[in-house]
């Protein structure tokens, strides 16, 4: 990777926050967009701007191919059998609870469970809750260890006759754990059992295969991948889809309407009511291209260099407390330091250009299970440097003396 060619295409980076370069450690929450993602929705607004899938004349057929191209382009970006199994979404939060209305609302019964983590973000924790509430099933939880990771033998453990939906992360937005997706899916289908998976922060960081994974159904969204804000990607199985019932109606996702019934159109359309998320899509096709280009492992590889660069960095201050394993983590950290609170910290890092995330970032079980009310967050990309790193620890430590020192 060539650093320096890669920051250049990322017109956001080159501005000054108080006063200083702005050092983006917020990846986690938004990633930014390259040029050629900018370029991409522009041209289409420039050039081409249409609805797609209904009118035959030139920027309608420009812009349907278009919108379907991106489709097939993240078929072939995780690897799913079909472009039928991928249903656009307006992000991974619209992609669970697509997957826990339809999919949950058919197949889950009174007494049934689904089992989740402590884990995991509020998107893939509230719609089980409803779920479980309308269904009067039970919802599980597999036991975490003190590091924030997750023994197989645990997820086997929790495992009965009454399982019916297995909901993980593959990437805790918090503690960085990389959960073991290939073995947890085993697990669930020995027992009959289906795997939905949040992919929010692991498609973005590394190459996912959903067939090799063998996962029924795997969300994630295009604004945490270099892409735009506004759209995600529901992955699912073909056969599982084909049976499901769409939760929104109206144009597009229908095949036939007469006054009083209405028959649906075939995958993946039949979720899609309604003018799509056409400039997103293609957004989303640009970045996937940029991924691509730079490669999905090279990134991976790079990302746990700056991980564990920061990690052994901040290590070193005292008073401070990370969160998750210390390593096979992804590439953020989530921390705590003695004597400041998190938005304090935030604030003061702000006040060097210095981006993070401060709160309780969507997770407030697994800040129960920590013992805090909220944390920091920095989180890196492939637009991050060492040397950006090395002025953030110098921050952390400046901040830390300011609101430590004795007056």
């Amino acid at each position: 990777m060539d650093i320096n060619t890669i920051r250049k295409d990322f017109p956001i980076l080159n501005q000054n926050v108080h006063g200083n370069p702005l050092i983006y450690l917020d990846t986690s929450a938004t990633s930014q967009s390259p040029v050629q993602v900018i370029d991409a929705m522009s041209e289409y607004y420039n050039e081409y701007n249409s609805n797609v899938h209904r009118g035959v004349h030139t920027l309608g057929t420009k812009a349907t191919d278009g919108y379907e191209q991106a489709r097939m382009k993240v078929r072939g970006f995780i690897n799913a059998q079909r472009y039928e199994e991928i249903v656009f979404t307006r992000g991974t939060t619209a992609a669970i609870n697509l997957v826990a209305r339809s999919f949950g609302e058919a197949n889950i019964s009174e007494g049934d469970e689904i089992v989740v983590t402590e884990m995991e973000h509020h998107a893939n924790i509230v719609p089980w809750q409803e779920l479980a509430k309308r269904k009067n099933a039970k919802l599980v939880f597999i036991p975490l260890e003190e590091d924030g990771t997750i023994k197989l033998e645990n997820v086997e453990a929790v495992m009965t006759d009454k399982t019916k939906i297995v909901a993980v992360t593959h990437v805790s937005n918090v503690l960085g754990t990389i959960n073991d997706i290939k073995s947890i899916a085993e697990i669930a289908h020995k027992h009959d059992a289906y795997i939905s998976v949040d992919g929010a922060q692991s498609v973005p960081h590394m190459s996912v295969d959903v067939q090799d994974l063998d996962v029924d159904f795997y969300a994630f969204s295009g604004h945490k991948m270099l892409g735009p804000t506004g759209i995600g990607v529901l992955y699912g199985k073909a056969e599982l889809l084909d049976n499901m019932e769409p939760i929104e109606y109206g144009g597009d996702m229908i095949d036939f309407v007469d006054l009083r019934e209405s028959t649906w159109t075939d995958l993946p359309v039949k979720f899609e009511a309604g003018t799509p998320m056409i400039a997103e899509a293609i957004g989303l096709s640009a970045a996937i291209d940029y991924i691509n280009d730079v490669g999905a492992d090279e990134i991976l590889r790079y990302e746990q260099e700056l991980v564990k660069y920061a990690y052994d960095k901040m290590s070193e201050i005292e008073g401070i407390e990370i969160y998750g394993p210390k390593r096979e983590r992804a590439g953020l950290i989530t921390f705590n330091l003695d004597g400041v609170h998190p938005h304090d910290l935030a604030t003061a890092l702000d006040s060097d250009g210095i981006a993070v995330r401060a709160g309780h970032h969507c997770a407030q079980p697994l800040m129960k299970f920590l013992g805090v009310s909220s944390t920091a967050r920095a989180s890196f990309y492939l637009y991050n440097t060492k040397d950006e790193i090395d002025f953030f620890i110098d921050s952390l430590k400046r901040t830390k003396e300011f609101f430590t020192h004795e007056f």
